[in-house]
């Protein structure tokens, strides 16, 4: 057993005293202990004396709060008082607090500094909270903790304890250093399959079926250690185990409810009593309590204090204590996260809380303890948002399957059913944690180019196809939006009207349009869909032969499969060849293709049509073109 770092004193006269002297020479005097006579913190510092090495005087954050100082000893008040460089009183905690104490610097509306500022040199700052755990309210704290949350500039620390005697342990535990051979990084998860990562000792949800997981915790000396399962204030399960908040040592308090064990003389649990894994007896310099409400405020918590999470962790080896004061829905991505913090040495609370705030409304852990003096900045955890193409994707693809444009035996259907299955895993959470973007991506390109070509090949069978009709059917579930109204010219060189049409309903899209005052219809596409433009005479001879040149404008970089077809009423006397063209779009998005156009010589002199469209990522897009065939020179048909 290594040499202990602690001083431990049951009265409070003896322990100011030893404070006094400690503070006067920090090098080498024992940090003082005053226990009141406590078993169970006598021996946590004795199971501590593994974990932890010489004495220190830690960073001091930039200020404190000290919540009912008058309910502290002295000593244990004079031992706190170095923690801050500055105390303030309780009186002057609010949101605005850390505004005031800590001017923000300029910063975008994501919270990046503005150009030309070196973010790497941008200072930090941090608050500390100091008072017994029964003054740690909803309405003192959550200002501060939902203030912090826009401010990554400032770390919030909180110390606590259940009783004074805890306070002045878990303070006692901020002037030591970590021994050098605590070196060991643990996680724990029982709600997480199949996650690896070196240089962290980690037991998954499939691996905790066969563990022995309490000989695992148990066992080793942790530098810091994730426990993540399901629970509440008193418990976190893992697997068939349980970390257990009980501590038999202190008293119950009166007329507050307990677990199940509070109201039997022997005992008892809702679970396995052979699995139970007392969280004191764990050795580890930082817990981390991945669970749902294991540290709560003193009025916000379900149980009596004597059966807490958090309280018993600090009553234990823990220097640092990372819990969760609400409910969350921490999974892969956090986890991910968290190990990527803790492999650099960024703070496990900042880790969490900044990848959970895109399935959460507000900050979710806390981080009890002064922290490490060389922490560094917690890496920005990578986006989970899905890539823009993928939601676009599932709009088109649920508006064409549920909103009646397909029949039930379109052969589209299957596959576009099987898309929208894979979209809606790939937009979840853990499947944008997991998988790399950039492979989704080319999966949902690969799947987009198959599709957009089967979509085409209808339109070359029959150009009447359902969603050659796209465009009437969406405009009925559709009203104008009178603000995208713009006065435009049309390739005839006379006056129109570009407007878009809102769906009214999920099952519809938004498209666009343009109507000529002489051509009529003569655009539709999608919004974020290519525009096409029809380049060709309009006035031409019975027996002739034209080529139609399509320009391709706004689409994305690739190729796109282009087509060109003459009206139903025409195609007895008009032929267009070829019946599909494969066009390269170029980085600004536009190509361009040619068709030829026949006119048979027997033609009936009247006015045509072309109908260009194109189809990219589902986006079906249709422009036309009129034209009049005249009677050839001699009249003949």
């Amino acid at each position: 057993m290594s040499a202990s770092p602690f001083s431990l004193l049951e009265d409070a006269s003896s322990y100011a005293a030893a404070v006094d002297a400690f503070l006067a020479d920090t090098a080498r005097a024992k940090v003082p202990v005053w226990t009141e006579g406590r078993v169970d913190l006598a021996t946590s510092a004795a199971c501590a004396a593994s974990v932890y090495g010489e004495a220190r005087r830690p960073a001091a954050c930039s200020y404190g709060v000290m919540l009912e100082p008058e309910a502290l000893p002295a000593g244990l008040a004079a031992l706190i008082d170095p923690l801050a460089g500055h105390w303030l009183d309780k009186g002057e905690v609010g949101a605005g607090l850390l505004d005031t104490l800590f001017p923000q610097e300029p910063r975008s509306e994501y919270g990046q500094r503005e150009a030309g500022e070196d973010a790497g040199r941008g200072e930090v700052h941090s608050l500390l909270i100091a008072g017994l755990y029964e003054h740690l309210t909803v309405d003192t704290i959550w200002p501060l903790l939902r203030a912090a949350e826009r401010r990554p500039d400032v770390r919030l620390r909180i110390l606590t304890g259940r009783d004074a005697a805890s306070l002045a342990w878990f303070t006692a535990k901020q002037y030591v250093r970590k021994a050098p051979d605590v070196q060991e990084l643990g996680m724990f998860t029982a709600v997480d399959r199949g996650l690896s990562r070196s240089g962290i000792h980690l037991l998954d949800a499939r691996g905790m079926e066969t563990a022995d997981v309490r000989s695992e915790i148990l066992g080793t000396r942790w530098s810091r250690l994730l426990l993540q399962g399901h629970g509440k204030d008193d418990s976190l399960l893992l697997a068939d185990y349980t970390i257990c908040g009980l501590n038999s040592h202190v008293p119950p308090k009166e007329n507050v409810i307990g677990p199940i064990c509070a109201y039997s003389d022997e005992p008892i649990c809702y679970r396995p009593l052979d699995k139970l894994i007392q969280l004191r007896d764990i050795r580890a310099a930082e817990v981390v309590l991945s669970s749902c409400n294991n540290g709560p405020f003193t009025d916000a918590a379900i149980y009596d204090p004597k059966y807490q999470l958090m309280l018993n962790a600090i009553d234990g080896t823990a220097r640092d204590v990372v819990a969760a004061i609400t409910g969350h829905d921490a999974g892969r991505a956090e986890n991910l996260s968290w190990m990527e913090s803790v492999l650099a040495h960024g703070s496990s609370a900042a880790a969490f809380n900044s990848s959970i705030r895109t399935a959460g409304p507000s900050p979710a852990y806390v981080h009890f303890g002064m922290g490490d003096d060389e922490e560094a900045s917690t890496p920005e955890p990578p986006s989970l948002m899905p890539e823009p193409l993928l939601l676009t994707t599932s709009a088109r693809v649920t508006a064409y399957l549920a909103g009646g444009l397909l029949r039930l035996n379109n052969p589209l259907r299957s596959s576009l059913e099987n898309l929208a299955t894979r979209i809606d895993s790939q937009v979840a959470r853990e499947s944008q944690a997991v998988h790399d973007p950039a492979e989704t991506t080319r999966g949902l390109l690969d799947d987009l180019q198959s599709l957009d070509l089967a979509i085409v090949e209808q339109f070359v069978s029959n150009p009447e196809n359902e969603l050659s009709n796209s465009f009437s059917h969406f405009g009925e579930r559709s009203r104008i939006d009178s603000s995208s109204l713009a006065s435009v010219r049309c390739q005839c060189g006379r006056p129109a009207e570009r407007f878009i049409r809102r769906a009214l309903v999920p099952t519809a899209l938004d498209t666009e349009g343009v109507i000529c005052t002489r051509c009529s219809d003569v655009a539709f596409r999608l919004p974020g869909g290519p525009s096409l433009l029809i380049h060709a005479e309009e006035d031409l001879l019975q027996g002739s032969v034209q080529q139609v040149r399509v320009e391709v404008r706004d689409a994305r970089p690739g190729t796109i499969h282009l087509g060109l077809f003459v009206a139903k009423y025409g195609r007895e006397y008009c032929t267009v060849t070829p019946d599909l063209q494969r066009v390269d779009i170029g980085p600004r998005g536009d190509g361009e293709t040619e068709f030829t156009l026949t006119v048979v010589p027997y033609a009936a002199p009247m006015a045509y049509y072309l109908t260009a469209y194109a189809v990219q990522d589902l986006a079906v897009t249709m422009a036309r073109h009129p034209y009049g065939v005249f009677p050839a020179p001699d009249g003949s048909e």
